[in-house]
This record gives C-alpha cells, sequence and structure tokens, in this order.
C-alpha cells in the first residue's frame, strides 16, 4: 500500500475538480448503481495516470455533455473500494489507471491501462468525449 503522503496529491488532482473520492465499497455501489451515467477513474501512482489518465479525464469534461457523476478510486491505496470497483468491470480484467462509464449501473465504456499507454492526455479526452456524447 502506498503511503497517504504520496497519494493524497494525485487524489487532489480529480478531487479538486468536483471528482468523489470513493474510498469504501459502499460508496462505490451507491455511485455505479445510481440513476443516470457515472464516470469512474481508478487513479494510480504510475507514470501513465500522471501523463495521460488524469490530465485526460479532466480535459473530457469540457464537452458539451458529461456524466452525472465523476468519481474516484485508488489503486494501491483505498484497495477494498477498488477491488469492488472493479467487480463492476467485467469483463474487463484489472488494470490501473482505468476509466469505467456506467448508465443506469450498467458498463457501457472501458478504458484499460494499454489504452492509455502511449496515448496523450487530448487522446483520452477525445475518447471519453465521444462516449459521453454517446451515453450522457
Amino acid at each position: 500500500m502506498y503511503p497517504e503522503s504520496i497519494v493524497s496529491p494525485m487524489k487532489a488532482e480529480l478531487t479538486a475538480v468536483g471528482f468523489e473520492d470513493l474510498t469504501n465499497p459502499d460508496a462505490v455501489n451507491a455511485a455505479i448503481n445510481s440513476p443516470g451515467t457515472t464516470l469512474v477513474v481508478v487513479n494510480s501512482v504510475c507514470g501513465c495516470a500522471a501523463g495521460a489518465a488524469r490530465p485526460g479525464v479532466k480535459l473530457s469534461l469540457t464537452g458539451a455533455k458529461r456524466p452525472n457523476k465523476i468519481t474516484t478510486v485508488f489503486a494501491g491505496f483505498d484497495t477494498e473500494a477498488v477491488a469492488e470497483a472493479r467487480k463492476h468491470f467485467a469483463p474487463y480484467p484489472p488494470s490501473s489507471p482505468a476509466i469505467a462509464l456506467f448508465k443506469d449501473g450498467k458498463l457501457v465504456h472501458f478504458v484499460e491501462r494499454h489504452h492509455i499507454e502511449g496515448r496523450n492526455a487530448q487522446m483520452i479526452a477525445d475518447n471519453l468525449k465521444m462516449a459521453f456524447e454517446e451515453f450522457c
């Protein structure tokens, strides 16, 4: 498990712009199963989270359509919350970072780590904006 002193600034990159930090399984289930659309970002300490995932998800929210809820869990820190979120990501294997979009509790779009690595923030944002246009 990563120390809080390392994780806190990385969490703050998303919570400072309105992401709800889901730290336990009940919060994860409540968010995912709420009506409307919910974005769940599996945050991470890795370079692709810092260079593409976090900036990309923030940039994606500048479009005309966006999810009703924007949430995050942190891999390697909020382990129970992440494990619960990953139950909802089937059939995708565990991945961090990762980005999931749910509509009325059903997974409708998923971005795995291998779709984040090697891509820039704008590419991640464009991918998410297309999903938001379709599902939000």
